[in-house]
Formats: structure tokens, sequence, C-alpha cells
């Protein structure tokens, strides 16, 4: 059973969903840092680049977000296009929704400091801007309405087909002329009332943004996603939660609305919940979410995972550890690779990891095991992971590769800094290269200012310890080599990579 606790401080609203008190999802919100990610926006076109079919739209951020041509709904490519054509052009009349779609260009879709509505799909990462869409999307408890994309999908978990085909009827009813949907898996065995009412609401949020826009100034925000508590309400709360457990009363109040609005017979669930302990500490999550940002995570059979992420991919290397197995060493590592499997999926969704991921299992020499792996690495996908991923057949070497939708920060983004110590690289020097570092700075120096008589190298306590302790004689041979005396002098105040060389004051 899944539990979901909310906690909410002046500074901070957190939210953790566990599955048998296990953390399965965290989720941040702060006053501080907004959440660009489905908000809408008026962007302004600031740059067109037809070589790589990308307009660059200014939405009032730092960084201008990026709009790629296969995220340009073709409704608005095809009426863009002829609304830009020129007099002298092929007549509106004849220029040929065929000829539209073969050979599109972004640059007569678009033109510099032209409005445009937006929708981010994924949050700025590192260098890089938002990236929009004006594929529009706007979730609901049981479906998510496409407003321009006239379609509609049913999620590949509700697997009857008819209740597929029933719930698609019921849509193909209420859904304006020219938008379609997306059913969720909520959704199922839902009435038609439960499905009209929601289709209903997003309909007249839509309405609400195209108001907006129409009288909103450039680059200015016009829709933003629902409070972070309500969120999460909306897209776990269903018939395997076992509780809602709320911190403060105001937003227990403000939940407890929602849903009795929306899905009345959840009500029951949410509960108010006043400490000592702390909420989060109650059910052991903030120890949860520590573990989450180590590099190293513990099997229960004794074996490990090491997950590092670059800015390219992430990478996760499967290790026996002190699992031996009962029998033989195939059994042994196709159980730990199977629990491994497991692991992965749970971390993946925890640690919010998307793109590319390549998962490097044990080797195996049987087939018929990699064959095992590979199925249940997708079954286990396809359960428990809400976001869409494609893993390949793991390869006679034991790697798999295989994509996650990326969406928004990755838990590690979120909670930590890069080391100003190591600059991400993850490991520093050795005392003993920063102690050769400053006598090769020593030697430099003396030789470049022509420093004669005698010298002082000024290093960490550290340092000056291991040069005294260990390098006495090449201190030494280093004086005969430069013709001066070296006085060494340490300095609390510097690190071990700090070092400084000047020419003595000391009369001799």
């Amino acid at each position: 059973m899944k539990k979901i606790l909310i906690n909410r401080e002046a500074w901070q609203t957190r939210v953790a969903v566990l599955s048998n008190d296990k953390l399965q999802d965290i989720y941040y919100d702060t006053n501080s840092k907004e959440d660009l990610e489905r908000c809408y926006f008026k962007g302004k076109v600031s740059k067109v680049l037809p070589g790589i079919q990308t307009a660059f739209v200014d939405i009032g951020q730092s960084k201008a977000g990026f709009l790629h041509i296969t995220e340009i709904d073709r409704a608005l490519a095809t009426e863009k296009v002829i609304e830009n054509l020129q007099d002298g052009d092929e007549s509106k009349d004849e220029f040929s929704m065929k000829e539209i779609k073969s050979s599109i260009d972004i640059s007569k879709i678009f033109t510099e400091g032209s409005d445009v509505l937006v929708q981010v799909i994924k949050e700025p990462i590192s260098e890089k801007g938002a990236k929009l869409t004006t594929c529009f999307t706007i979730p609901g408890k049981f479906v998510v309405l496409m407003p321009n994309i006239p379609q509609i999908g049913v999620s590949k978990k509700i697997e009857t087909r008819e209740e597929r085909a029933r719930l698609k009827e019921i849509l193909t009813l209420y859904l304006p002329k020219g938008m379609g949907a997306i059913v969720r898996t909520t959704a199922e065995n839902r009435s038609a009332a439960d499905l009209q009412k929601d289709v209903a609401f997003l309909v007249s949020t839509w309405k609400s943004i195209l108001k907006k826009y129409a009288k909103a100034a450039s680059c200015e925000k016009i829709f933003t996603d629902l409070p972070l508590p309500i969120r999460v309400m909306r897209d776990h709360l269903d018939e395997d939660v076992e509780m809602v457990v709320i911190d403060n009363k105001e937003e227990q109040e403000s939940v407890y609305k929602f849903v009795k609005n929306l899905t009345p017979e959840f009500v029951n669930k949410i509960r108010f919940y006043q400490g000592p302990p702390t909420l989060f500490d109650r059910f052991d999550v903030d120890q949860q979410i520590e573990k989450a940002l180590q590099k190293k995570v513990q099997l229960k059979s004794g074996g490990s995972l090491i997950i590092e992420t670059t800015e390219a991919m992430t990478v996760i290397d499967v290790n026996t550890g002190k699992f031996t197995g009962h029998s033989n060493l195939e059994e042994t590592i196709l159980k730990t690779n199977l629990e491994a499997a497991d692991e992965v999926v749970t971390q993946l969704r925890l640690r919010n990891i998307g793109g590319l991921i390549v998962i490097d299992f044990i080797d195996m020499n049987s087939g018929s095991n990699r064959q095992k792996l590979s199925k249940f690495l997708e079954k286990t996908l396809k359960e428990r992971d809400k976001f869409q991923s494609v893993a390949l057949k793991i390869s006679e070497f034991g790697i798999v590769q295989m994509t996650r939708k990326r969406s928004g920060k990755m838990l590690t983004q979120q909670l930590t800094n890069v080391c100003t110590s190591c600059n991400g690289c993850g490991f520093v020097k050795s005392l003993s290269s920063n102690a050769f570092g400053s006598l090769k700075k020593c030697k430099e120096d003396s030789v470049r200012l022509s420093l004669k008589g005698a010298v002082v190298l000024t290093t960490s306590l550290r340092v000056f310890d291991y040069l005294i302790q260990q390098e006495f004689h090449s201190i030494l041979q280093l004086e005969k080599e430069l013709g001066c005396k070296i006085i060494l002098e340490s300095n609390e105040v510097y690190d071990d990579t700090q070092c400084s060389v000047v020419a003595s004051t000391i009369n001799e």
C-alpha cells in the first residue's frame, strides 16, 4: 500500500510518496525557485535558425527557450506558412497542405520579433534553456487534454479491449471539435459523468489560457500548473493509496476541498498529523533522501549499484559484493542481476533520472538468463514507472541501453551543488601531488624571477609537514640546483592546493 506525506513549512513544501514505507517519489516546492515545466508563456521569437530547424523564444527567463520544428503542431505550422506568404508567392488557394508537410521550413513559420504561445516541456538544464512546444497538453485527473491535436489515445496500462473502446467512445462524445486527449490509467472503470466533468474543467482552463494570451505582454507567463500538493493528489491519489498525511491544517483543508470535488470517495484517506516527531522523521523519509544522494546503493543480497551521472548520460554498474549464491556462479549472477534490475527502476524514479541510461549488469553466459533479465526489466519499468522508457535487449556483455523521459530536475540537481574543491570531478589531488606541485612552483618562480640568496616557500600545514618529513632531501637537492636557500613556512589559511614563493627579506 502507498502513503502520501505532505510537509509544509514557511520556506518549503515537500511531498513524499511511499510504497510499503519505502520512498518512491519526492517533490519540492520553494518560494525562491519557480518550476517552469507545464507553464504557458506568451513568447517572443528572438532568433530563427533554419540550419537546425529551431527557433529561440524569449520567455522572460535568463536563457531563451528553444522550439524545434518537431514540437510545432502541423495546424499552427500550416497557418503561419500561409500567413507569411508574400505578394507574388504561390496563391494561398493553390498552396496545398501536402506541399507544406513535405517541405516545411521553420523560417517560413516564424519571423523574429513575432509572438507565439508556447508551453515548457523540459526545465532548463546546465547551459541549455527550457525546451518548448506548441503541441499543448493540460493534465487532469482522468484525461490529458490536447487542445490543438484532434487525436484520442488510451494509456497502455489499460489492457482490456472493451474498456479501451468504451473510454474512447465517451471522449469522442464530450470532446469539442478539433481537440484530442489521452486517457490516463486512473480513468479505468470510471463513469462517463466523471470523465465529462474532467474534460469540461480542462476545456475551461484552455479557454482561460487563450483569453490571457490575447491580453498579455510579450514574454509574460500566463498559466502555471496547480500547486504541488494538489498536483500530487491529481497524479497519485487512487485506490492503492492507504492514507494522505498532512502536517499543516491550512494545507489539509485545501487538499480536502480539491479531493472532495474531484474524487469524493477518497476524502476519508486525508488525515492531519501533529508531532512530535516531525512527519518525515516519523516515516524515516529524510534518511531515505540522504541515501538517494549517494553513489552507492546497497542490495539486500549483499550486491550493490554504483550510479554516476554525466552531462550526456547516467551509468549504473552492478556488483555482486558479498553474495556468493548457494549452488553455482550462474545462479548467483542471475539472482543479483534480477534484484539489481528491480532496484534500478526504484532509483530511476526516486532520483528522477532521465535521458540516456546505460546499465552494466554482471556478465551471464546463458542466453536464456539474459532473456529473463531483459523481460523482467521491461515488465518492472512498465508496472512501476509512470514515465515512458525504452530499453534495448541486453547484450552478450551484460549491457542494457535505455532512455527514460526527462521531467524536471534530478534529485541531485535540486539538493546539491558542485563541490568547490574538486569542481565536480569527484576527487582531489593527493597530498604528495600537492607537495610536489609546490616544489615545482618554487623552482619555476625562482628561475623566472631570478631570485637569489633565499626564497620563502609558503604552503598549507599538511603540505608543510609532508615536505619536512618525506621530502627534506629533495629540498636540499633543489637548493643546490638553484644556488639559494629555501625557507619553508606554513599558513593555516591555505588549503593543500595553495602555495606562494617570494624572496626572503631576512638578512643573512
